[in-house]
């Protein structure tokens, strides 16, 4: 299992160009590795990779995701202004945030319809739209 892991995590570094470093392979692999889909903050892929056994620090994991972002492989979430999620799911789709826990779920595409956004100003156009449904459950 651990061999499918390390190629599935080889595979998603080579679609975003990217060197195999033993860091990187070691990160992609609690990402991709059982081919699901996640969000994660940078400190709890820090401490999933920790239980693991791998060296890597805080500052390499921030570095890492940015890299990964950057070459097209995850997409940021921010919540809040200044807590960021990292989302390995490529296409566009909305978020749930659980206020409670501080977790990030998708939401289901197909039920969101936006209708209208604002006139832009002058010489801008969108690059995205995030949609991010902040939730907290019933007392």
């Amino acid at each position: 299992m651990l061999d499918q892991a390390v190629k599935r995590g080889t595979e998603w570094l080579a679609k975003g160009e990217l060197r195999p470093t033993r860091q990187r392979v070691a990160l992609a692999c609690l990402l991709v590795g059982d081919g699901v889909d996640r969000h994660v903050t940078a400190e709890s892929l820090f401490a999933a990779s920790t239980e693991t056994g791998e060296g890597v620090s805080l500052a390499t994991v921030y570095n890492t995701l940015r890299a990964f972002c950057e070459a097209g492989l995850m997409q940021e979430v921010v919540v809040d202004g200044s807590k960021s999620y990292f989302d390995t799911r490529m296409d566009d789709h909305p978020h749930f945030y659980w206020e409670d826990t501080a977790e990030l779920t998708d939401a289901r595409t197909d039920q969101l319809e936006i209708a209208r956004l604002p006139d832009l100003p002058a010489g801008t156009e969108i690059s995205k739209v995030d949609v991010v449904i902040r939730l907290r459950r019933r007392a």
